[in-house]
This record gives structure tokens, sequence and C-alpha cells, in this order.
């Protein structure tokens, strides 16, 4: 076992708390729904990146390259000023949901590179410009640009065209639970000398005027450039820093006065060391070297084509030369980093394919972050200190009352989406759960606690809205890394995760049956269930058009929801039988669900188009006949999801069960007869429970892979390709409605400027499609073929079409024949300037003719779901089969 694997065990054991510190700060607090105080919910202008620099948070705190403990007590982060900038370097700048024109946009260079599980080794990358920041054209320029424009990015200002910035590499490396060392390492691109202020920066979270903690730490400075951060709860932490800084010190304060134009409560504030550097302004420093922050300011000269080093440690305890063995450490992690990837990715042969899954591995990593939310606090207001104004106690999130978050979570993306959603969440722990099965379980166990869950058993979906619905893709997270886990352990499973876990699936499931399938009848409308634009209208609000929407791919979630609950219940039966109980419900669940997608309320209303070979929505208007949304889009996908094969000895001795199955198919033939055989027992007495037989899912398929409607070179795009020529269109009460195919960035502002379902490639959808995919395979045997592409003679087993679509979703990140990555599309400096060609960015989607990355630039949540497809072609493939495939 590898030293990594050894401290996990030793956390999980409770030996040694090793992830205690971690990358835990996020890269944006402001602009939050937490940090929104206004009265009509505007959180996007409550807290601007202007004032952030001046404004004391209360839910929680950012920084550039920042770790804290896992309470977030004390933090520390880097800042830098290139001399020339209108304010230092502490946090990334971006754009607002209002301002970009394709919403919020981080409008930064920046890469998470690597780290283990435990942050025992951490390291990323900043690209710090030289000349000073073009905020305003970053601004100006977007706002200028319409829906139908391309985003206006950092590397578009031209200001890293002649290489006029600096490589600023940050690593962490723990030689013990709380011995941390800090290194940044600044290189010069340039071709001239230049100066930069690299200020390592330690702070508490101003914990102190909420009534919970009353007492005041403090950070204070010792001899030898040494300061002391000193907390009730967690003692001394001593930080020594190399060379000779200038260390300045102040408080975690808010200024008043800057950014409301009242007098300061405190003297000593937040922006001190802001103000110190650009304007020699010492008024808000504390002369007596005190305070609840404070930076080690070191101005540097980096020769052209050099570099400079800074580096610190962080101690519980003071040590006589705690600089000595710096290097040695860092090299010694860095090693032992290499030695858990050299073992993890050890059927991974090809360079790039290393390269790629490394850092996406990494940046999931570097993606956890400590999120405080008490709703009710946040409601009511902290005892003493100002109260919220009363609109906000009927207004967003105001039914979540018993919410109080204060865990380690993991993000989609710490700038564009610093805070956790639920079907996201449950993506990433499937990746998650190679490099650390503990985390990924507590993952998907703290959303169904009593104080995340609400108590009528729905799951929160995002801080913007708890009440939104994404679809139930929880339980399938949860039988995955269950599976996962028990094969990295020797065959042996965590029956008591998966147990926790079914219980209170079992109550978001009838949270569904109850809230989102009101008639009974086994038809759902979860609304728009994050395909926020695939549709001709908001579909959470097909009330609006006195209508009601009655959703195929809803539907079809709860059908996989189902099939999910069956497959758990049956491998808890393993150790204990009472849960074949459970695994019978399901079925004759999943039967019935099945029978009401043919026949709506036995009024021979279909969610399927035999016409048309395609699922569809149903829209059913007051007083008229139903119309069927013929939009040809992922929502005619979904079906593919529900399927479960099962080996017929996971059931043999469950008597129960078998009894009880005989018993419904021998009532309820018709049922029966609409999934896939289960009489008819497939490869080595498989059986198969799905909402596609042959005859309907070939059609699917065909549609799926026909080059001309979803299948693109790089995945299975969002909406098919034909609506480009054909849009579909359709009149409702007096209006028109259409969807056109856009394969980039979003031309409607429906759900908010960057959601866009109508055309690009998406991560998690192509996954769940592939792996369906090889489900289906696995009960067929191999002896079950189609045309792929649609129309070009040739025919594949349903596995090696599996095997084409993620080798066709991970091109998207590997250097072509040109050398050019998909993603980066005509950035040329991005594509061959070795300063910039292998690092890599994971987009939130992807353009769905050319694969340039979209969206979210570091959405390693989910689209760190490439690692998993990379570990999966690696081990099933001839590995010189792959590289010669990647390179066609």
């Amino acid at each position: 076992m590898n030293i990594e694997r050894i401290r996990l065990k030793e956390d999980r054991d409770r030996e040694k708390h090793w992830k205690k510190w971690g990358p835990y700060l996020t890269d944006r607090q402001w602009g939050t729904v937490r940090e929104d105080y206004s009265p009509d919910g505007a959180a996007w202008e409550n807290v601007t990146h202007d004032d952030a620099r001046s404004k004391a948070y209360r839910w929680g705190e950012e920084g550039i390259g920042g770790i804290s403990d896992y309470r977030q007590r004390l933090c520390m982060s880097w800042a830098f000023w290139n001399g020339k900038d209108s304010m230092i370097k502490e946090r990334l700048f971006g754009l607002t949901g209002n301002q970009g024109n394709h919403g919020e946009d981080v409008k930064e260079l920046y890469y998470y590179l690597d780290s283990t599980p435990t942050h025992s080794y951490m390291k990323m990358l900043y690209k710090y410009p030289q000349e000073a920041f073009p905020y305003q054209d970053l601004l100006e320029e977007n706002m200028r640009r319409s829906k139908k424009d391309r985003e206006y990015e950092i590397i578009d200002t031209g200001i890293f065209d002649d290489d006029a910035y600096f490589d600023i590499f940050l690593e962490y490396a723990k030689e013990d639970v709380e011995d941390i060392i800090g290194k940044a390492t600044v290189h010069n691109r340039g071709k001239e000398d230049a100066s930069i202020w690299v200020m390592p920066t330690v702070w508490f979270r101003k914990t102190w005027f909420t009534g919970e903690e009353p007492f005041m730490p403090s950070i204070s400075m010792l001899p030898k450039n040494r300061l002391k951060a000193f907390n009730p709860k967690s003692g001394n932490y001593i930080f020594s820093f190399s060379g000779k800084p200038d260390i300045r010190f102040c408080d975690n304060e808010t200024n008043r006065e800057r950014l409301y134009h009242i007098g300061n409560q405190k003297k000593y504030l937040k922006d001190a060391i802001n103000d110190f550097l650009l304007y020699g302004d010492t008024h808000h420093l504390n002369p007596n070297k005190t305070g609840t922050k404070a930076a080690a300011i070191y101005k540097l000269e980096v020769p052209a084509g050099g570099k400079v080093e800074v580096t610190f440690r962080m101690q519980h305890f003071e040590t006589d030369d705690p600089m000595e063995e710096s290097e040695t450490i860092l090299q010694e992690r860095r090693t032992e980093a290499d030695l858990f990837y050299a073992e993890l990715q050890d059927r991974v042969k090809d360079p790039e394919l290393k390269l790629v899954q490394r850092q996406a591995y990494g940046g999931m990593l570097w993606s956890k972050q400590f999120y405080y939310y008490n709703v009710e606090r946040w409601l009511e207001g902290d005892p003493g200190r100002y109260q919220p104004p009363q609109e906000r106690k009927r207004g967003r999130n105001s039914n979540w009352r018993h919410l109080q978050n204060y865990d380690i979570i993991s993000m989609p993306d710490k700038w564009e989406y610093p805070w956790y959603a639920a079907w996201d969440l449950a993506f990433h722990c499937i990746p998650l759960a190679r490099l650390d099965s503990d985390f990924a379980k507590d993952q998907l166990l703290l959303l169904l606690n009593d104080w995340y869950m609400h108590p009528n058993g729905q799951i929160p979906a995002y801080e913007w809205n708890f009440n939104d619905v994404n679809p139930p893709v929880h339980a399938y997270a949860v039988q995955r890394v269950y599976q996962i886990d028990k094969k990295m352990n020797d065959g042996v499973g965590d029956q008591e995760f998966l147990e926790r876990a079914l219980h209170k699936l079992m109550l978001n499931f009838t949270w569904w049956v109850n809230q989102k399938d009101d008639d009974g009848k086994n038809i759902f409308e979860g609304g728009f269930l994050g395909l926020d634009n695939i549709s001709v209208f908001d579909r959470s609000h097909a009330d609006k058009l006195f209508g009601k929407l009655e959703q195929a791919d809803a539907t079809s979630w709860m059908a996989m929801f189902c099939l999910n609950m069956l497959r758990i219940s049956l491998d808890l039966c393993e150790k204990n039988k009472v849960y074949q109980h459970t695994a019978t419900k399901f079925l004759e669940h999943f039967l019935y669900i099945a029978g009401a997608m043919n026949n709506i309320s036995g009024e021979n209303i279909s969610l399927w188009d035999e016409e048309d070979g395609f699922f569809y929505d149903v829209l059913h208007l007051a007083g008229k006949e139903p119309k069927v949304m013929k939009v040809k889009s992922l929502v005619g996908i979904t079906p593919l999801f529900a399927v479960e094969p099962i080996r017929e000895e996971l059931f043999e001795n469950l008597p129960e069960f078998r009894k009880r199955l005989n018993f419904f198919f021998k009532e309820k033939p018709k049922l029966a007869a609409l999934v896939s055989n289960w009489i008819q027992p497939g490869q080595d007495k498989r059986r198969l429970f799905s909402l596609l037989r042959g005859h309907r899912m070939k059609c699917v398929l065909n549609k799926m892979l026909d080059e001309k409607e979803f299948l693109s070179p790089y995945g299975i795009r969002s909406l098919s390709k034909d609506h480009k020529e054909n849009p579909y269109s359709i009149k409702l009460n007096g209006s028109v409605f259409s969807v056109k195919y856009a394969p980039g960035e979003s031309e409607t502002t429906m759900f908010g400027g960057n959601s866009n379902w109508r055309g690009p490639i998406w991560f998690p959808m192509n996954y769940l499609i592939i792996e369906s995919l090889k489900k289906f395979d696995f009960y067929y045997g191999g002896n079950f073929s189609i045309e792929y592409p649609t129309g070009s003679g040739k025919f594949l087993t349903l596995d090696l079409i599996a095997r084409e679509l993620s080798l066709r979703c991970i091109k998207l990140f590997l250097k072509d024949r040109n050398g050019k990555r998909p993603i980066y599309e005509n950035y040329e400096k991005m594509q061959s300037d070795p300063h910039f060609q292998d690092l890599i960015l994971f987009y939130e989607y992807f353009h769905g003719d050319n694969g340039r990355g979209l969206g979210a630039s570091h959405q390693t949540g989910w689209t760190g779901l490439v690692a998993e497809m990379i570990h999966k072609v690696s081990k099933e493939t001839d590995l010189a089969d792959v590289t010669t495939l990647f390179r066609t």
C-alpha cells in the first residue's frame, strides 16, 4: 500500500486527521446568496467584486490558491500586485450573471494541476499579467456583445500576446497533519525584468460577532519573521517565512465608510494592506503588529525568463529552523503523489491520457469547499446585529428553515458555482470514488442527512433555490459508488453505507411520488430537471399556459430511480434478506411507470411516438386536445437510462422476491410484456429490466447515432442538429414558441445567460448513455449489433459503440494529428505555446460541432467524469489500439 493510501486509512480510522487542512476556501464568496442581505434578492449586485476587498463576509472566505482548516476558522491564501493594477490581486475576477453576455464568467487563467486525496501535496498555476489587469475592457466588451456573440475572454484582450506575464505555481506539502509547507514559484515569461509583490496572507474568518464565538482570535508578531495565530478553540499556529518580508497587520473588518458611506466601527480594516501598497496609506494598519489579518509582503525583481520563490511553513509549535527542510519535504510529497497516481493509472499507458486524467482528478480535489449556510439564522439575522429585511422571510429558501450546512463539500466550480448542486454532486462522486471512496460515500450521505433533506423528503437543489427539482440520480450514484468501492476493497461491499442511503432515498422517492405525480398515474412532471433551455418554454411553469406538462424525461428518471432502488435492495439482500420485499416494491413501481408511459390514464395517449420512433413530452391544456411536443432532444433519449441487467444468482436465494415476481407477471402480463425480456434469460442467465424493448431501442439509437441529428464528433448533442434547418414551433394560447439547434453559447435567457441545452455536449448525459449501452450489452452478451453511425452500413455491438462514444468525449481534451486540442479551437497560444499547451481546462459543456469548451471553465465537478471514461477505456480496450484511435 502506498503512503497516500496509508494516510487515507489513518484518516478513516481517526488515527490522524489528514484532511483537517485542505483547499477549502472558495474562489468566490462575493455575489453568493449567503452573503446577500438585500430586500429584493439581487445577490449579484449586493456584494460585488469591487466591494469584496473591503467587505468582511458572514458565511465563508475566498482567496487565490487558498487553504483553511475544515471549519474554516483560520485561512491562508496568496495575493499579488504587479505595481500597475488598481487593486492588489487577492481574488479572481469575473463578470456577474447580469454583466456577461452569456451569464457569469470568470475572466482569469488558472489551472488546478495536482492534488492527493488527503491534500498532502497540491499544486496549481495562476497566470498574472505584468500590465494593468483589463478589468474595464472585459466588462465593457462583454456588455456590448449580444447573446449571439461569443464571450470575450482575457486571452482575447491580447494581454498575454507578448508573454509579459508571470506564471505563478502554488504548492503545498504536509509534513504532518498540521505541519504544512506553502511555496510560490514565480516565473517571468516576458522579455524584460519585471517587479511583483507576493503576499502570503493569513486571517481568521469573522466568527466573533455572531454570538457563537464571542472571543477574539488574534495574529501577532514573533521574532525571526514569524507570526502566531491564536484561537482558543484550536490553539496556536506558528507561521514562518523565507527571507525578510515586510509583515503588516490589520483586522478582518468591513470598511463601512468605503462601502456604505457611514462611520467605521473599527479602526483596522480588511482593505488596509491593499491601501498601503497602492497609496502608502497606513491609517488602517495596526502599528502594534497584531490583528485578525496579516500579510508577509515581498517586493521581488524577476529577471526575464527567470524565477523567484517565496516559502512559508505553518506549524503548531515553534522549531529552531523551520525552513531548512522545506524543499526536501516538498520533493518527498511530490514523489509520493507520483507513486499514488502511478498505481491509480496503472492501465493508462498513453502520456496524453495520463496528463488529462491527472489534471481532472486534481481539479476535483481542489474543488472541495467549506460550505456554511444556516437558513434560519440567515433569515432572522444574528442576535444583536443588523436585521435582514422582512421581505426575505417570505422569499428565497424561506421554507428551508431546518437546513444547516457546515461541511466540506465538492463544488461544481468554486468560482462559477461556489455552492453544491444536488445532481452535480452525484456525478462528482463517481470519479472521486476511485481517489477516495470514503469521501465519495460521505458526500452522498451528506445530502441525505436530516439537516439537509427537507422533512418532506426533497433533496436541496442549490442555494439560489433549494426548491428546484434536479433529476433523481442520487440512487444511481449511491449504487455506482458502492460497486466501485466494493471492487477496490477485494469484493467486500460497504453494506452499512448502502443501507443508510436506501432508508433516506426511500423518503426522497416518496416525495417524488407525492409531489410530482399529482394525479397518481405514474407520469411525472418534474419541471426543468436541469435541462434548462431544452424545450420551447420553461418546463417548470407550464401552468402559466394553463396547462400541465407530462414529461418523458421526468418519467424516465423515475423509472431509472426504481431500478436503482431495486438493485440496491438486491445488493443488501446479500446480508439481510428482508430487503427482498423492498426490491419487490420498486420492481412493481417500475412496471407501472412503464405501463403509464404507453397509455397515460387509459386515454390511449403515449409518450412514445411510433411514427417518429422517439419519446416526447405531452402538454395538456385546459379544454383542449393534448399536444405532443415534438422536440428531438435528450428528453427522448432519457428512457435509455432506465435499464438494469441482473445476474440470476443475485436473487436465486430470495424466495419471496421470486414468488411475488412470478405472481405479478402472471397477473399483469401486459405490463410484463412492456419491458425487455425477463422470462427469456440473456448471456450467463442474466435478466433485464428496461423501458426499451428491441424495436424501440433501435429506433432511439438510430436517431441518437445519426450524425445529422445527435451524434457529434465529440459525443452526443443535447438537441438534434435537424432542428437547425427545421426548428420546432408550436402555437399555444395565441403565442408562438420555438426551439432551434444552437451548438454554442445560449441565445436565450430562459434560465439565465449561461444555460444552454440546445445543442452542446454535456458529460453527465453522455456518461449515462455510455453506461446504459454497456448494461444492455451485458445482458445481450455481444449478440446485439446496430448501425454506427446511422446510415454508414457498419454494425457494432453496443459495448463497442459505448467505447466509441467514450473516445469521442475524451478526444475533446487530446491533441489531434495537428497537435490541436478541440476544447481550445482557434486559440493558437493555448494550442502551441509551451507554457500553455499542456494545461487543461474542464469546461461545463462543449460546442456541438467543433468541441470548443464553453460555460464554466473549471467544471471538474461533472466534466471530471472524463477521468472515469479514461479509466474504463484503458481497462477494456487493447492499449495499442487506444493510442491509435485517439489520434484519428
